[in-house]
């Protein structure tokens, strides 16, 4: 075996040092080559190396390289490239009534998706449920989100569905790596107070006196996604409507 002992190696002619096709320079048992080298990092400004094969490397963005944000029914088609996504999704919030109780909000689902063998995926969001106007009226119920069959989430009940008097009970995520209750509405209050239940997005839009008018009802639009609706007051105004649900799909490479 031959040892050369050197402190610098240096081209002959140029910057570049030439190996012989069919030779290569190997440190310890690795060989030294372009697979082994980083590559110019040049136009990369926040990139990590990243190898895909485990023989080669290369600059890959970190964190998703898209999110997508569905607010009513589509497809989410998966672009090239990406091949694992992060679905978040709650379902649709139950209504408030016209006295006192107040609507639950809706389920909240998650789940780590490996897409690449999947093209496309049907998106279904659960929609807000409409108020009643009557005292103890049953009010109507969240519709359920769903992401293909991958997972879903119930949506939220109306109040006094249960029983008169009584805020909705919330709705449930299922089929997601995280699956979790929305937010419970409350119970009966004469004058109206209290808020809707919140959601894994937020919370419910504000409610009010008469001289506000239909108040709460006419911004039932100003609540967090899939958040259960206020109640109006003391049966003379109308509860606000459940929010409806959304999905948010975070895109890997």
């Amino acid at each position: 075996m031959s040892v050369l002992r050197v402190n610098e190696i240096r081209s002959q002619t140029g910057n570049t040092i030439l190996i012989p096709s069919g030779h290569e320079l190997v440190l310890d048992t690795t060989p030294i080559n372009s697979n082994a080298l980083p590559p110019n990092s040049s136009g990369n400004n926040g990139k990590f190396l990243k190898s895909s094969d485990g023989a080669s490397i290369g600059w890959e963005s970190v964190g998703p390289v898209a999110i997508r944000t569905f607010t009513s029914n589509g497809t989410w088609t998966r672009p090239a490239g990406v091949t694992k996504i992060l679905v978040r999704l709650v379902g649709g919030g139950g209504a408030g009534s016209g006295v006192g109780e107040s609507g639950a909000a809706g389920g909240y689902s998650e789940r780590l998706i490996d897409v690449t063998s999947t093209s496309s995926v049907t998106v279904t969001i659960g929609q807000g449920s409409s108020s009643s106007t009557t005292y103890s009226g049953r009010s109507g119920n969240g519709q359920t989100t769903s992401f293909g069959n991958f997972l879903s989430a119930t949506g939220g009940n109306g109040a006094n569905t249960s029983h008169q008097h009584c805020g909705g009970l919330p709705g449930l995520g299922t089929g997601g790596d995280v699956n979790l209750y929305g937010g419970g509405g409350n119970g009966h209050s004469y004058y109206g107070c209290g808020d809707g239940g919140t959601s894994f997005f937020g919370g419910s839009g504000a409610v009010g006196h008469p001289q506000g008018g239909q108040f709460a009802h006419n911004h039932s639009s100003h609540a967090g996604f899939g958040a259960g609706g206020g109640p109006g007051y003391h049966g003379s105004t109308q509860g606000a409507k459940g929010k409806e649900g959304v999905v948010v799909v975070y895109e890997f490479k």
